[in-house]
């Protein structure tokens, strides 16, 4: 009688969406089915890392690390853990730099993070010279893989010191989403951002604004005449934060979304 072998075990099963779902809901997501809908995609039928995803989802890991991306400006933005997860209303700074700059061709993203803002900004007017900004190397390795395919550059350094002297004087839109969080409010912050992003994404100093009157004190420098700088800001903080501006020699004003919500304060280079 010839040999025969014993039959190979079943493979699991998928997860239903249901079920992964369910679980989800259970560990306090809000939007279940919308985050169950995107992990089983993002798993590509391999039940295994259904199962992995759902676990550090329930864990508290932010949905966006988890599955890899984050929407933006109508782009998938790659995102990994140690990096700033973009938010989506930070996309009232990229709609109010393109209204005030359609054919910017220099444009500089600083504190970039992700390079989201970047990414968004190029993708929509064409810059032919983009660069992207970041202290923290985790930011920087992923911002490359977010900027390269529009042909931007990146660099690591604190603020102005990363970027090359060839820009002074030469930026159409500096976007700066800098870290704006009073540094005794990061234990109030949701557990996703304070326990999975990184602090010098989130830490803005004493009032939140040490990094911002920083930006906003060397920007005159590198703005081509008429160039522009945005800066998301707090509604508490906003008051502040255009001094800053006005005290810098910039023409400053303060866009506001209260849908979103997102405030943005907008200086420009006379």
């Amino acid at each position: 009688m010839p040999h025969r072998s014993d039959p190979s075990p079943p493979s699991p099963a998928l997860p239903s969406r249901d079920a992964v779902a369910s679980t989800l809901r259970a560990a306090g997501c809000v939007f279940a089915e919308d985050e169950a809908d995107m992990i089983l995609a993002a798993a590509d039928g391999d039940p295994g890392t259904v199962d992995g995803m759902v676990a550090r989802r329930a864990a508290g890991l932010p949905l966006e690390l988890v599955v890899g991306w984050a929407e933006f400006g109508g782009r998938r933005i790659f995102v990994e853990p140690g990096v700033f997860v973009p938010r989506r209303r930070t996309e009232f700074l990229v709609e109010q730099a393109l209204a005030l700059a359609p054919d910017a061709s220099v444009v500089v993203d600083l504190c970039c993070g992700s390079g989201a803002v970047g990414a968004a900004l190029t993708a929509a007017t064409g810059a032919a010279d983009l660069h992207a900004a970041d202290i923290d190397p985790a930011a920087v390795r992923c911002a490359r893989r977010n900027v390269a395919s529009l042909g931007g550059h990146i660099h690591q350094g604190d603020l102005f010191d990363a970027l090359p002297a060839r820009l002074r004087g030469r930026v159409d839109i500096l976007a700066a989403n800098v870290p704006y969080v009073p540094s005794d409010e990061i234990a109030l912050l949701p557990a996703e951002a304070r326990d999975h992003e990184p602090r010098v994404a989130l830490d803005g100093g004493a009032d939140g604004l040490d990094i911002l009157r920083r930006v906003a004190a060397q920007a005159p420098a590198w703005l081509a005449p008429g160039g522009h700088l945005l800066i998301e800001t707090s509604p508490h903080q906003a008051p502040q934060a255009l001094s800053a501006f006005t005290e810098s020699g910039l023409e400053a004003h303060l866009a506001v979304c209260e849908e979103r919500p997102a405030r943005v304060v907008i200086g420009r280079r006379p």
